[in-house]
Parts: structure tokens; C-alpha cells; sequence
């Protein structure tokens, strides 16, 4: 046997092994053979004969067994030497998705809203009269509809030119206390550099039973809000004209560019207007049948933040799906 104990050790194959078994092992194999003499043999010689077959099977056995385990760890240091990757070697950067600018910012607004117990209201694109402008105190040829140049739609119905109506929704719907902010879409027949016929607003809600809100509580969650997305900055309310509101304000921030030295951005101000708010008009409470409540009520245009935080010149870039500007965001 020992011509096969050099064939086992010679080879190099699993394939040549494998061939090399069958020719030992198989049923027309030499050991095979071998002990098929057995039955012609006499008592003692078939003892001896038999003993002798054992051993050299118990041999080649461990000796194919062994061999083998060498050569497939020889073929998996091959392969692991091929498949190898040398991470030192140059390689182009990966193709990634990024969020969208006014999304990640419109998500920033609405963590924070929500870190500070305010719930998340939506509600439907295409709205009616009554909750779009009637509610909110804007009955039909009131002169502030001007301000808001609106999509209608054949039946009457209209794009909604804010996410007020879903205010007006909630309270219809639920009893104070009330503490919501409506992010979404809103429409407007508008277009130039900080304008577009689509954009996106947060508009929050706050209304307690009895006079507990005051326009005090506005400003201190206004200001809170707005040093968390700018930074340190100043905050200042201006006097303003809000049909929904009363008193209203609009809200400023010292200017994030020039930092109080003037520039192009802030026309020289130093300001940078960012919001609209106020204490709720007590005309909107009487027309979702409300009574004895106090609340307030503030706005503002994720695009406007948009532009500011990530210092885009120009509005409709942002809707124009330009992959050099997308990809800056990554």
C-alpha cells in the first residue's frame, strides 16, 4: 500500500484526491478487492489477511483525511489572497442621496415644536372657503385677500394659501387646551427670487381655556425657538397687520451675515424679518364656537429659514433640481 501512501501525499487537487479515493475506497477500488479475498482463505491466514486491511485502511483514511484539510486550506488562503482588498489603493467616491435642503430644515423646525409638547396636525391641499379665508376672519372682499393671490379650482374650491385651515380643522374638532403646529405645502399665484407658486410653512397654535395665554408666552417661546435654529441672535417684534390675529407682530433676527454691520442681505437693517405672529383674534374663536379661551398663533416660511441657514441667494433654486446645488447638501 505504501505506492498509494505516495499518490495521497503527491497530490495537489481536491479533484486528484477525490479520483485517488474512489480508486481505494470505491466499490471496484483496490481495498475493496482486497477484502473480497477474504472468503476464499482459511481460518488463521483470514485473521492475519484481515488485520493487515484494517491497518492500511485506518492509514489511507487519515492519511486522505489530513491531506485533504491541507488542500482546501491552501485553496481558501488562495482565494482570500485574490479576493483581497488593499484599502490603501485611490477609489472614486460613491454616488449618495442627500436630503433635500427645505426638508431637512422643515424636519429641524418640527423636532424641535415637538420636543416642546407641541402635537403635528395636517390636513387636505385643497381646501374650501370658510376654512381657508372665512374662519380665519377674512370674510368675502376683505381687502387682506389681496395679500394672498390664490389657485381656484373649478367648483370653487381653491389651493390653500397657508396651513391656517388646519387650525380652524383642529379646533372644530377638539376642546382646548390646544398645542399643534401644521407643517405643509401651501399655494400662491407668485413667482421672482424669494417667491414661488409652492412652498412649504410651519404655522403653530396655542389656546387655553380663560385667559391664561398672553402675547408674553409668544414671545418667550418665539424667542427660545429662534436662538435654537440662528444661534445667538438678537429678536425683535414689530407691530403688524394680521387678520387672525390681534395684536400681531412681526418677528426679526439680527442679521446671521454681517452681524450688525449692514449688508446686501439685511439692506443694511441689520434685521432679517422671519416670521409672522400674534395673540388669536377673537373673531376666529366665535366662528369655530369657541368661548372663554385665549390663545396665540405664528407662521413662518421653511424656504425663508432655508434660505437663510444654508445661504441660498435665490429661492427657485431650490425647486429647480440642479445637482450642483443638491449635492453641496450631503
Amino acid at each position: 500500500m505504501q505506492e498509494y501512501v505516495d499518490k495521497i501525499q503527491a497530490c495537489k487537487e481536491l479533484a486528484e484526491l477525490e479520483k485517488l479515493r474512489v480508486e481505494i475506497f470505491g466499490k471496484k477500488g483496490v481495498l475493496t478487492s482486497q477484502f473480497a479475498l477474504l472468503k476464499d482463505m482459511g481460518e488463521d491466514e483470514k485473521k492475519s489477511f484481515a488485520a493487515k486491511l484494517n491497518a492500511s485502511r485506518d492509514e489511507l483514511s487519515e492519511l486522505l483525511e489530513s491531506r485533504k484539510s491541507g488542500l482546501l486550506k491552501g485553496e481558501q488562503e488562495l482565494k482570500m489572497k485574490k479576493d483581497a482588498i488593499d484599502i490603501t489603493l485611490f477609489n472614486e467616491p460613491v454616488a449618495t442621496g442627500a436630503l433635500h435642503p427645505v426638508m431637512d430644515v422643515m424636519d429641524g423646525i418640527i423636532e424641535y415644536f415637538v420636543s416642546q409638547n407641541f402635537s403635528l396636525e395636517t390636513g387636505p391641499l385643497i381646501e374650501d372657503d370658510f376654512h381657508n379665508f372665512e374662519a380665519l376672519n377674512l370674510p368675502k372682499y376683505h381687502p387682506a385677500r389681496a395679500m394672498q393671490d390664490t389657485f381656484y379650482l373649478n367648483d370653487n374650491r381653491l389651493l390653500r394659501t397657508h396651513t391656517s385651515p388646519v387650525q380652524i380643522r383642529k379646533m372644530l374638532n377638539s376642546k382646548p387646551p390646544i398645542r399643534m403646529i401644521a407643517p405643509g405645502t401651501v399655494f400662491r399665484r407668485d413667482m421672482d427670487l424669494t417667491h414661488t407658486p409652492m412652498f412649504h410653512q410651519v404655522e403653530g397654535l396655542v389656546v387655553e381655556q380663560g385667559d391664561g395665554v398672553s402675547f408674553a408666552n409668544l414671545k418667550s417661546m418665539l424667542e427660545g425657538f429662534l436662538k435654537h435654529m440662528f444661534g445667538d441672535v438678537k429678536v425683535r417684534f414689530r407691530p403688524s397687520f394680521f387678520p387672525f390675529t390681534e395684536p400681531s407682530a412681526e418677528v426679526d433676527i439680527s442679521c446671521i451675515f454681517c452681524h450688525g454691520e449692514g449688508c446686501r442681505v439685511c439692506k443694511h437693517t441689520t434685521w432679517l424679518e422671519v416670521l409672522g405672529c400674534g395673540v388669536v383674534d377673537p373673531n376666529v374663536f366665535k366662528a369655530v364656537g369657541y368661548k372663554d379661551v385665549s390663545g396665540y398663533a405664528f407662521g413662518l416660511g421653511v424656504e425663508r429659514f432655508a434660505m437663510l441657514l444654508h445661504r441660498v441667494p435665490d429661492l427657485r433654486s431650490l425647486f429647480e433640481g440642479d445637482l450642483r446645488l443638491l449635492e453641496q447638501f450631503k
